[in-house]
């Protein structure tokens, strides 16, 4: 009887908080949550061929067997709200595992030179795993602290589960560090366009070898060194803390620097592609002359100015001043014309001559379709800085795509048309959509899980 007054109260008091929602979005909601507690436990896998440890995937068919770099943090996050709202304590101890495999599988591949996988195939070979020249390619993106962070915190900031692992981790940040960064402006760089989450971002897509500092990856970077710091903390680990802790900053300052554009009020992406300064002459008409010398350039990288969503996740960071955050809201997250649509942000601004809603696969397409974690993260990022009120109605918009696309369509799709909301491509994608629920507690007043 106990029992059932409990979620008698439970199911009283979620209704409550729904009630005081316009009666679409509390339908949706109805909708979105009845789907996903039947849904989402084909996410969590088995131990499989190579992967050594349970873990988390996309969910859909073209996804099923592979662990994922961001993927698997961001669906994690949602997982834990889904767990927040309807798991049992039994539920949340079968979960744990497949959470932390998440990241330990990756450390199970992962050596002292630093390399680690974008993705790992249950059907790879081991010796396959790792390519011939590591320092020439994308590795995994920045979020391996992050992930485990957000375990740790969860668990009271016990990190013991990593300290075996966790010179593997510092030698990950090392090898961002010494080969993925570049020295003038202190920015990390993609070392071309292959699996870089946002596949076609043009800021990177066909662009030269080690030419773009990614407005993109260096939120993730800065972040993922915040993440670095609190493990070490967790760990006894005072000094290496104070490390990450300060290398955080210098990297915070050199986004604010190098990204920050004043004439648009937005932060882009950065192009390092600019021929070295040299005072070494070179014959011209006849004579020998130091090219440039009477005006050499005086900075380090050139503003890539396109309008990419991503620049709102200066927001979501946390790197963006209160001024800069003014300005993006009210001349970019605003702007219908560019980045605000009926669906949410599109990923990138409607002015662009590239933007394009087409279909694709292997690059996915982010040329302004939107997507659910471009959506969730500019949420986020709102909601730290104050704008609660423009927070809301994104978060409306993401409960209406997908709540419609559940009725529609029984199951979520890997990105949508901004202003129809008809689903473009990959049914049954599951993912970082769940984030979903994270956004509907935070409206309804229930207990939010966010990243760390």
């Amino acid at each position: 009887m106990r029992k059932i007054l409990i979620i008698f109260l439970l199911i009283f008091s979620a209704e409550s908080s729904f009630a005081q929602l316009p009666d679409s979005i509390a339908e949706n909601i109805k909708v979105i949550k009845k789907c996903v507690s039947q849904d989402y436990k084909q996410m969590l896998k088995q131990p499989t061929g190579v992967l050594l440890h349970p873990f988390i995937t996309p969910g859909s068919k073209s996804y099923a067997n592979v662990l994922w770099d961001w993927d698997s943090w961001l669906s994690d996050i949602a997982l834990q709200q889904i767990l927040q709202d309807a798991g049992t304590v039994s539920d949340k101890r079968d979960a744990l595992p497949y959470e932390q495999g998440c990241v330990l599988n990756y450390l199970a591949y992962t050596d002292t030179d630093g390399y680690m996988p974008i993705e790992i195939d249950m059907s790879s070979e081991p010796a396959k795993i790792k390519p011939a020249d590591i320092y020439n390619t994308n590795m995994h993106k920045p979020v391996i602290a992050q992930h485990a962070a957000f375990l740790t915190k969860l668990n009271n900031g016990d990190a013991e589960w990593l300290r075996e692992k966790f010179g593997f981790m510092q030698a990950f940040i090392k090898n961002y560090q010494t080969h993925h960064r570049n020295q003038e402006t202190g920015l990390f760089f993609w070392q071309d366009d292959l699996a870089i989450g946002v596949d076609n971002d043009p800021s990177t897509f066909f662009r030269p070898k080690r030419s773009s500092a990614s407005i993109f990856l260096n939120c993730l970077m800065y972040k993922e060194l915040k993440a670095m710091a609190y493990l070490s903390e967790c760990l006894k680990l005072k000094d290496v803390g104070s490390h990450y802790e300060q290398d955080a900053e210098a990297l915070k300052s050199a986004i604010q620097h190098n990204c920050w554009d004043e004439k648009d009020g937005f932060y882009y992406s950065v192009d390092l592609n600019l021929r070295p300064i040299t005072n070494e002459p070179s014959i011209v008409f006849g004579h020998p002359f130091v090219l440039h010398q009477g005006m050499p350039r005086t900075y380090s990288g050139l503003i890539q100015r396109m309008g990419v969503w991503s620049g709102f996740m200066t927001m979501w960071a946390g790197i963006a001043t209160p001024e800069q955050a003014k300005r993006m809201v009210t001349e970019n997250y605003l702007d219908k014309r560019t980045f605000n649509a009926q669906y949410g942000i599109r990923t990138l601004s409607k002015l662009e001559k590239m933007y394009s809603l087409k279909a694709s696969s292997n690059p996915s397409n982010w040329w302004g379709p939107i997507w659910g974690i471009s959506n969730y993260m500019t949420y986020r990022g709102l909601l730290k800085y104050g704008y609660k009120k423009e927070a809301t109605e994104l978060a409306y918009k993401t409960i209406k795509l997908f709540g419609d696309d559940f009725k529609k369509e029984g199951a979520l799709h890997e990105y949508y048309d901004p202003d129809t909301g008809a689903p473009i491509m990959n049914k049954g994608f599951q993912n970082w959509n769940y984030l979903v629920l994270n956004m509907i507690d935070q409206l309804s007043g229930q207990k939010n899980i966010e990243e760390f």
